[in-house]
Order: structure tokens, then C-alpha cells, then sequence
């Protein structure tokens, strides 16, 4: 993106010019700065140091990459994407000798754990170690951990490996006490997600359902822990029935290799690969600029990379392309911050990342990596229809990452190949309608409302009552609709693949991705690094770069863009504020406290706003993992 003067100068770069004077102080003290003596070259280019690539895994990893340059207000995160790359760059790089992998605090998703073994995996078949150490291990984190070559933890240090323990979000307690009557339809007797809303406890159907989803996952989990630590099934259900660890504890019963202190860990490693190795606890990531002193201009060279960004080269050879389909799934644009990411996926974007990679003659192939439980019905379809467009261009290829169910099974049926993780959630072909009412609530705080309306069914949205007779029966119609136009998308494009009849299929079963395999649901199981590749082959090129659709932007390309473009759209800030408010009035405080349920809460919330907005969603039932 450039940016010439008279745009810097326009509404968009009155901030540009603010940002300018208050650092003016800063660039007359650089101008004013002596340029130090230009250090000797060397006689002799000395010899590289072999390197250990060291990865901190800090934090979830997101889906959608973000440009990690030019990063005013600290680091971005990381995506799952961008880290695996770095992985594969250790791989392959002959100066690397080993990688490390110390997870810190790193929320690690079933699906994305499968995603880091495979890529451990590339690393050990390049012929190099793999080592974990850390201060302690979660379950996630080991089942990562289990596909290393060496695993140590810190004397102090604990292994929590207890299983899975999982729960379903009911508010229909909270609503009853507040007075607030919910009135939920839903197509199929699985199709649990208004039971968030109508229920206290889960349904039989529901229960039935999260009985199954956990046998699915703990089978993929203890299969992890076998092949990755060389044990039988018996071993790895006894580790987990005993759940809790200490470091010693831990390597007598062989979860682990060693118990070290970090310096113990760095001496080992000097041991093994030579006293004048380096630990390269930056590897493949970009190199941000920096301000040379020595220049009053370096300033103003990196504020011009900020403004126009770094050009951006011609493609060189034939490329994948990876559009991302992440969060809850919303009509129209997205609004984007400096200080925040996306609110979801939005349908706008999508399709036109989609038109753009069908249009550009160097994307031989196209990867579409969903991780959303699903969301808007219109907004699917639109995205559903722009991948039948680029299908009838180029190769185009689904990747399902955590979940893709509901709204994100929809926009995945497309493809002609679907590739899951075995932990993967999908499924969840249903349709769910709704609404509140909350007359009794308002009532409870002494405030009445007198309603007026021209028409039979004026109300059927309304918040005063729950539905009628004859609304419900419109808003039935209206649902079977929709779930009628899934269910034929599905049998159109799946076929013969199906191994049952639709409707043992949909009602709104959620099934895991080995369970969707057997189904006919999904093609393979295989990560996204698998998806790439096979799109590749579909495309009959083999060497090719992976290009993300659209390109991340900088703190400034966002700024700029979103302040010169979207000012006008009145959507953007009534969708982005009227969520901001949502959360903030629904979970102030608990992020610290219990983030999983908040995120839950969160979650929920954001279905309501489509709810509220287009009477039905495609929507998965809500499940908080923990």
C-alpha cells in the first residue's frame, strides 16, 4: 500500500502529521547525534556458529498470520501457520543443528496439538533432535511434548495430564431469575445450540452427543501419547488416571527424559552439539528495522516503510494460496485495530479474498482453513458461492482446524477434498431461530412499555412476547428452508461419499473429524501443511511458494485504510461497538478468573447479535474445554 502526501495530509493523515510534530523533538536530538566511527571490516569472514533454534510458545496460537514487522505496540502473537513455518525452515536449514521447544503458558487447542506433532515430525525426519523443556506441562502442552526426541521439566516442576474435562454453557438459570423468557426452534433433535438458552441441563440428544465427541478425542489423545512416548494403551490411560505429577515423579514413571534446571539443559545441549553453539531464540521470524544513529534520516526511512509499507516484490514463481475463515461467521466487512484483531469472519472479506486469489494468475491452487463454529446463514452462503466460483477455476481445497462445524461445515461442503485433524469438531448441520422476551424483566425494575403495530405478524422479532401460533409457524418455514438448502448442498457435492442418509448425518450431530472421516463428512485426516501440499499436487506444481489471501498488514496499513475508507460505513461502528458493549457488560472482571467460560460467554454473545439481526443461525452448541 502507498501512501503519497496527499493522502498523508487528508483526513486519514491528520494523525500521520500529529504522530510527526510530537516526535520532531526526537528526530532534531538524532540530527543533532554525531555519527559514530564506522566499525573495521574483518580480516577474515569468520565461520557461522551452529545454531539451536529456540521456539517460546507463549500464549494461544491464532489462525489468521498477522505481519510481525513494524509492530508500534509490542508483538501481534503468533499463528499456528506462521510458527509451523519457522518449524519447517529449522527443517531444512543446515545450520541448524537442533530446535527447542520450551512452551510457556501456551493454550493449545486438540486439533492444533495434532498440528504441531506433524510438524515436530518433519523436523525428526530432516535427522534433527527435538527438545522440550519446561517449567511445568498442561495436557495439551505434553500431548505436543510426546512427539519430541527428549522431554525435561524443572526440579520444581509439575505435569498435569488428567484427560479431558469438558462442560456445556446453560444461562437458562440466570434469564429465568432476570425475568427474560427465551423461545428457541431448531431443526433436528442434535441441533443443541439454543439449549445454551432453553435448558438447565443438556438434553438426552445433547449428552448423547458429548459422550461420543469425548470417546472420539480421548482415543486420538492416548494414541498421541503411545506412539509419541513408545508405550501401550494401558500405559498411557494409567498416566492420565493418575493425572497429577511431580518432576520426579514424572521420569520415574517415563512421561519423561530428564529433570534439569535450564542452565543444566543449555549445558547438555553444549555437551551434545559443541561449546560455541548459539541459541537463536529468534529464528525465522522477520527482522524488524532498526534506527541506525549514526543517521538524522533513519528515522524518517523506517516512518516511510510505516506510511507506504515494504514494497512488495512480483511474484517469482506459482503459489498456494490460504484464505482464512476464522471466529464466528457475520455478514459484511470486518472492522480492524492496531490494538485488537478481527471480530470474526466476515462474508465481504472472504468472498473477495477468494475472487482476488481466483483472479491472480500466480495462485495455482487454493487452501481455505476454517477454524469457526458456524454463524450467519446469509453470510455462509455468500461464502459458500465464491468458493464454487474459484472451484471453477483453479484447484480449492478445505483445511478444518479446531472446530468447523454448523456455518463452518457449510462453507466447507464446496470443496472437493476435505481435510480435518482427528480432533477436529464439524458436522452440526442444523439450523437454529429465535428470540428473547423480555417484558418481565423490564417490569421487574418498574419500566412498561406500551406497543403499537400494523400488521399480523408485526411483531415476530419483537421482544415483548415469545412467538405466536402463527409467527412460529412462519419462522418454521422460514428454518426448514435453510436447513432444506444445507442438507441439498451437502448431498449435491458430497455424493456417494455419504455413507448414510442426510438426516442420520445432520440434526445438528457434531462429530469429530476420525468420526467425520468414517461418515463421508470429511476426505482425509491431515493437517494444514497436508492440505497445502495436496492442493499443490492437485495443481501439478512442485515448486511453489504459500501466499496468505490478503496479505497481512502493518499497524499503519490498517490505520490508515480503516480511517480513509470505513469512516463512512456506519455499519462497521454500530457491529464493532455494539459487541465491544456486549462483552464488556457480560464479563468485566472473570478474563483473569476463568477464561475458558468467559470465552464461552463471549462466544455466545455474538450468535445473539446475528440472532437479533437475521432471525436464524447455523451455529454450533457451545462446549467449554478445560
Amino acid at each position: 500500500m502507498k501512501t503519497n502526501l496527499s493522502l498523508f495530509f487528508s483526513r486519514s493523515g491528520r494523525l500521520g502529521l500529529f504522530i510527526i510534530c510530537a516526535l520532531s523533538p526526537f528526530l532534531l536530538f538524532l540530527a543533532a547525534t554525531p555519527a559514530p566511527a564506522a566499525p573495521a571490516a574483518p580480516a577474515d569472514q569468520e565461520k557461522p556458529h551452529p545454531i539451536v533454534a529456540v521456539f517460546r510458545l507463549e500464549g494461544p496460537l491464532t489462525e489468521p498470520p498477522a505481519d510481525e514487522t513494524l509492530q508500534l505496540f509490542g508483538p501481534t502473537g503468533t499463528s499456528l501457520r506462521q510458527l509451523i513455518a519457522r518449524f519447517d525452515k529449522a527443517a531444512t536449514d543446515p545450520a541448524v543443528k537442533a530446535v527447542v521447544l520450551m512452551p510457556e503458558l501456551a493454550a493449545l487447542g486438540a486439533a492444533q496439538v495434532e498440528e504441531l506433532r506433524a510438524a515436530i515430525a518433519r523436523i525428526r525426519d530432516h535427522g534433527k533432535e527435538v527438545y522440550i523443556h519446561s517449567d511445568s506441562l498442561l495436557m495439551g502442552q505434553y500431548l505436543m511434548a510426546c512427539g519430541a526426541s527428549r522431554i525435561s521439566v524443572v526440579p520444581t516442576g509439575a505435569l498435569l495430564v488428567p484427560g479431558l474435562h469438558a462442560s456445556s454453557l446453560h444461562l437458562r438459570g440466570l434469564l429465568d431469575k432476570i425475568g427474560v423468557t427465551p423461545d428457541f426452534l431448531t431443526e433436528g433433535a442434535y441441533k443443541t445450540a439454543a439449549e445454551l438458552f432453553m435448558r438447565q441441563q443438556p438434553s438426552p440428544e445433547a449428552d448423547q452427543m458429548m459422550n461420543w465427541l469425548l470417546d472420539s478425542w480421548y482415543s486420538t489423545f492416548t494414541d498421541l501419547i503411545t506412539k509419541g512416548r513408545k508405550v501401550d494403551a494401558a500405559t498411557a490411560q494409567r498416566w492420565i488416571d493418575q493425572a497429577l505429577f511431580s518432576a520426579n515423579q514424572a521420569k520415574d514413571a517415563g512421561l519423561i527424559d530428564a529433570v534439569e534446571s535450564l542452565a543444566d539443559f543449555e549445558a547438555m545441549l553444549k555437551e551434545h552439539y559443541g561449546q560455541d553453539i548459539v541459541f537463536d531464540k529468534q529464528y525465522g521470524r522477520k527482522k524488524t528495522p532498526e534506527l541506525d544513529f549514526s543517521s538524522p534520516f533513519a528515522f524518517l526511512k523506517i516512518w516511510t516503510e510505516l506510511l507506504g509499507g515494504a514494497a512488495k516484490k512480483p511474484a517469482e514463481k506459482s503459489a498456494v494460496g490460504v484464505v482464512y475463515v476464522s471466529g464466528t461467521i457475520m455478514l459484511g466487512k470486518s472492522t480492524v485495530s492496531p490494538f485488537g484483531g478481527e471480530l470474526g469472519a466476515f462474508s465481504t472479506d472472504i468472498s473477495q479474498a477468494l475472487e482476488k486469489a481466483a483472479a491472480d494468475d500466480s495462485i495455482v491452487a487454493v487452501v481455505l482453513r476454517i477454524d469457526s463454529p458456524g454463524g450467519s446463514a446469509t453470510a455462509s452462503e455468500i461464502i459458500l458461492e465464491a468458493t464454487k466460483r474459484l472451484k471453477g477455476k483453479k484447484p480449492f481445497v478445505v483445511s478444518m482446524g479446531d472446530v468447523a462445524g454448523s456455518g463452518g461445515y457449510y462453507v466447507a461442503c464446496g470443496a472437493n477434498t476435505i481435510f480435518a485433524d482427528a480432533a477436529t469438531l464439524t458436522g452440526s448441520i442444523g439450523v437454529v431461530a429465535g428470540k428473547f422476551a423480555t417484558t418481565a424483566m423490564w417490569n421487574k425494575i418498574g419500566v412498561t412499555f406500551k406497543a403499537y403495530q400494523r400488521g399480523q405478524n408485526a411483531d415476530i422479532f419483537s421482544t415483548d412476547n415469545v412467538f405466536s401460533d402463527s409467527e412460529r409457524a412462519r419462522m418454521r418455514g422460514y428454518m426448514d428452508d435453510v436447513y432444506g438448502e444445507f442438507k441439498k448442498h451437502v448431498t449435491d457435492i458430497r455424493g456417494d461419499r455419504l455413507k448414510k442418509p442426510i438426516d442420520e448425518l445432520a440434526g445438528g450431530r457434531v462429530f469429530t473429524g476420525r468420526q467425520a472421516l468414517d461418515l463421508g463428512l470429511v476426505d482425509r485426516l491431515g493437517t494444514l501443511h497436508d492440505a497445502i501440499a495436496f492442493a499443490a499436487d492437485q495443481a501439478k506444481v512442485a515448486n511453489y511458494d504459500v501466499r496468505v489471501v490478503p496479505e497481512p498488514k502493518n499497524f499503519l496499513e490498517q490505520l490508515f485504510e480503516q480511517a480513509a475508507g470505513r469512516q463512512d460505513d456506519p455499519s462497521h461502528v454500530n457491529l464493532a461497538s455494539s459487541q465491544d458493549n456486549l462483552l464488556k457488560l457480560a464479563a468485566p472482571y472473570l478474563q483473569d478468573l476463568d477464561p475458558q467460560r468467559v470465552a464461552a460467554i463471549a462466544s455466545a454473545l455474538r450468535r445473539l447479535q446475528i440472532l437479533q439481526k437475521e432471525g436464524v443461525v447455523l451455529s454450533m452448541p457451545q462446549i467449554v474445554t478445560e
